[in-house]
């Protein structure tokens, strides 16, 4: 049985590279899909049909699709995604100076997000059906009702505009000190983590209370046990896969979250760079952005599924 796991391994990572290949596809034909003509975008309105000829050429946008597909899927394989239409500079250096940005911005919503929804989702589980369970159970139904944008507003409107407390714009150049990061951080951190927590706590608590139906939590019941023995030591152990699938998808949303978030605080990560991008139909800065997402979301449930693997010995056979 243990020489299965490596095989099963092995065969989650190939489905995920066969995955983001059809998504690299998909991102491509998408991307081309957008209307609008990027060479006339670029020259304006003014710009003569023999310039717009020249300067698609120029961008080699007169070569088939599959072909351009082809050169483009090469260069991703090679570390190289291409030159940016509008900036002209090459796109890993554009994706580089927003990424730090962006990956600060979603480790501080994990760090803070994921301990407070596991708590809640373990310690409702084991409430089951008390004044403390329907109260979260009813806030987590009101917050996933509630699309990322409306919550990005209201926070805006509360703590910027009534309260002002808080900055309405998030920009991360003016960090100077603690106080400073707090600030700038606060409203974006407080909007995705109600996103991805509220989901968490939903999930992992279905998973504990699923968990806690077994037989041998019946047996531990009937042995004398405790509820935190027979939570911390019988329950949670097995439904660390769920869990980690929660966790696992939860921060999916996270990527995203992360693009509206970016946009309405005008915070200078990568989801705010694809979407300028979109406006300006700066196909290879879109394309790139896109498969970087996709990429993380890849790794992500790879990583969730490889955990059920390890901790669930029913789903080795």
């Amino acid at each position: 049985m243990s020489g299965q796991i490596p095989l099963l391994i092995v065969g989650r990572l190939a489905i995920a590279a066969v995955t983001l290949l059809i998504i690299s596809f998909a991102v491509f034909a998408a991307a081309q899909m957008l209307p609008g003509d990027v060479a006339e975008i670029l020259l304006g309105q003014a710009a003569t049909p023999q310039a717009v000829a020249d300067l698609r050429a120029a961008m080699d946008l007169d070569s088939p699709a599959l072909l351009r597909y082809a050169n483009w899927l090469a260069g991703l394989a090679t570390g190289d995604f291409g030159m940016s239409y509008v900036n002209r500079m090459p796109v890993a250096e554009l994706i580089s100076g927003r990424l730090a940005n962006t990956l600060l911005l979603a480790a501080t919503t994990t760090l803070i997000a994921v301990p407070v929804a596991l708590l809640l989702g373990i310690t409702t589980a084991m409430n089951q059906g008390s004044l403390y369970d329907r109260v979260i159970t009813t806030g987590i139904i009101s917050v996933i009702s509630v699309p990322e944008f409306m919550i990005a507003t209201l926070a805006v409107l509360i703590f910027a505009v009534w309260l002002k407390w808080l900055p309405a714009l998030s920009l991360a150049n003016e960090i100077h000190g603690l106080g400073d990061l707090l600030r700038v951080f606060a409203m974006p951190v407080i909007t995705l983590s109600f996103v991805i927590s509220a989901q968490m706590i939903r999930m992992t608590r279905a998973a504990v209370i699923e968990t806690l139906k077994m037989p041998f939590i019946e047996m531990a019941v009937l042995k004398g046990a405790s509820r935190g023995r027979i939570v911390l030591r019988h329950a949670l152990p097995n439904a660390i896969g769920p869990i980690a699938n929660a966790v696992a998808l939860s921060l999916s949303y996270l990527l995203g979250g992360v693009i509206i978030v970016e946009t309405i605080f005008n915070y200078p990560g990568v989801a705010k760079l694809m979407v300028d991008a979109v406006s300006t139909r700066d196909l290879p800065l879109i394309q790139s952005c896109a498969m970087l997402f996709c990429f993380g979301f890849l790794i992500l449930t790879t990583c969730a599924d490889v955990i059920a693997i390890l901790a669930n010995p029913r789903l080795r056979t």
